[in-house]
């Protein structure tokens, strides 16, 4: 008897000194929220979004007459007759859906740019049944954000932004969406990972989910368990009998939504740096204890990067006061610095570390080089013109070094029906002989819907021609 309350004992003692060597967590964050509660609250302040783009049928190609010493076309006929013929194509309307969410009482609501893109309709349906036509103010191709303008008399339900810089792997999450077309659909998951890299462009940084996305969730919200947002839904990966849903951190977007609202257009910050990862080798080989940090491996003339001192070898610790963990990170940062504002750079050189001032400059839209006015601000003619630069004519094969080129045609429009060609440079436009693209989009904005435009091209096989085409 004596031995079994001994041993009784010392099992309660041991028991308990192993409870209090146990590490403890904080169930702050991990208790499942309400999700009743939430759905209730903020189904309201999302929306689905309806797009329709009008497809013009494309002009057919009649045969050209060939010059015969005989005088007999007869072929040609042939050919231009059978194409008269076969049945003409029709217009037809491409339709799109995707979520989106009000983000202020006035009704501005975010979604994904490919969400909207292209299109000549955005129509908004909210809560409540009602459908509304929508406006696109804003897009920035390069994170995958928009902004659409609904008018309404009454104050408008919306969605209070977080801060997802806060997030911890392991919270819960909440997404409401218009998946495959079904309306206000709420799926719950947690926090699977955070900085991804999914190679959709040069600003990749997605919170990974396992809440349940799918198409039409583009553009959603994703809610913390407090009910503010801290990621909008943007891309999933299926397969292996489940998917992956990455969102946009809410904190990007932040910056560029006030962009998108005051000038439609984003403007980025811009160094002018090539960098490469720093591996443990590499950092040894400079006298660095750890890889962290982003390798300068060249400077570009007249960048930011080379008035500040900069140079190649150039371990990049610390941008604007944050550490730089690892490369990529970098261009993140830099991406939404205002333009002119002078930051501080902590670099290692030399087996020091240094303080390098430097005035950000504005980033260019080709791989990290200023971005020009692009023409893609004014399309009202169906072409987009970009200033010629040496990589822009390598990539077109053009001998001109300066002037204005033709990089893309908009599909369905009279510039496409009349076959203008990528790479044509433009000589003239209604009399007038731009330089820049600012230039060029000036004139173009002047011009009113009806109105038509006289180009004087030049193909890419030297010839010269006149084309005029409708403001659309």
């Amino acid at each position: 008897m004596f031995l079994l309350r001994f041993l009784t004992v010392r099992i309660l003692v041991l028991g308990l000194v192993a409870a209090l060597s146990l590490p403890t967590f904080s169930t702050a964050k991990t208790v499942s929220p309400d999700f009743v509660a939430l759905a209730k609250k903020l189904n309201p302040t999302v929306v689905n979004i309806r797009t329709a783009k009008n497809i013009k049928p494309k002009q057919r190609l009649r045969r050209p007459q060939q010059q015969n010493p005989l005088g007999n076309n007869f072929f040609d006929d042939f050919f231009n007759r059978f194409l008269d013929e076969m049945p003409q194509q029709r217009p037809r309307r491409e339709q799109n859906l995707g979520s989106g969410f009000i983000i202020s009482s006035d009704g501005y609501i975010l979604t994904n740019n490919h969400v909207v893109n292209g299109a000549d309709e955005v129509m908004v349906k909210l809560s409540d049944g009602r459908e509304v036509k929508g406006e696109i103010k804003g897009t920035d191709e390069k994170v995958d954000l928009a902004l659409i303008k609904i008018n309404e008399k009454d104050q408008l339900p919306f969605a209070e932004l977080g801060d997802s810089d806060k997030l911890e792997v392991g919270e819960w999450v909440m997404a409401i969406g218009n998946p495959f077309g079904l309306s206000h659909t709420v799926t719950a998951g947690i926090i699977s990972a955070k900085g991804r890299v999914i190679g959709s462009g040069p600003y990749d940084d997605f919170i990974q989910t396992d809440a349940a996305i799918n198409p039409g969730n583009s553009g959603g919200p994703l809610f913390n368990s407090e009910g503010r947002v801290i990621g909008i839904n943007t891309a999933i990966i299926a397969g292996g009998g489940g998917g992956i849903g990455f969102a946009i951190p809410i904190t990007m977007a932040k910056t560029i939504i006030s962009q998108l609202r005051e000038s439609g257009k984003v403007t980025r910050g811009y160094l002018g740096v090539r960098f490469q990862p720093l591996t443990a080798d590499l950092a040894k080989s400079f006298g660095l204890d750890s890889d962290k940090g982003a390798l300068v491996a060249t400077v570009e003339k007249d960048s930011p990067a080379e008035k500040a001192g900069l140079q190649a070898g150039d371990v990049i610790l610390e941008y604007d006061g944050k550490q730089i963990n690892e490369g990529g990170e970098l261009p993140r940062y830099v991406a939404v610095t205002p333009v002119d504002k002078k930051v501080k750079l902590v670099i290692f050189r030399n087996g020091a570390k240094q303080d390098i001032p430097l005035v950000v400059g504005k980033l260019k839209d080709k791989d990290g080089d200023t971005v020009q006015d692009n023409g893609k601000d004014n399309d009202k003619i169906g072409v987009t013109v970009e200033e010629i630069r040496k990589d822009i004519a390598d990539r077109l094969g053009l001998r001109d070094s300066k002037g204005l080129v033709i990089t893309e045609i908009k599909s369905g429009s009279s510039a496409e029906d009349l076959g203008i060609a990528v790479g044509s440079i433009v000589i003239e436009i209604n009399g007038h002989h731009p330089e820049t693209v600012k230039a060029y989009n000036d004139i173009v904005a002047k011009l009113k819907k009806g109105d038509v435009v006289r180009l004087l091209l030049r193909r890419p096989d030297g010839s010269t021609h006149y084309v005029a085409l409708k403001v659309e």
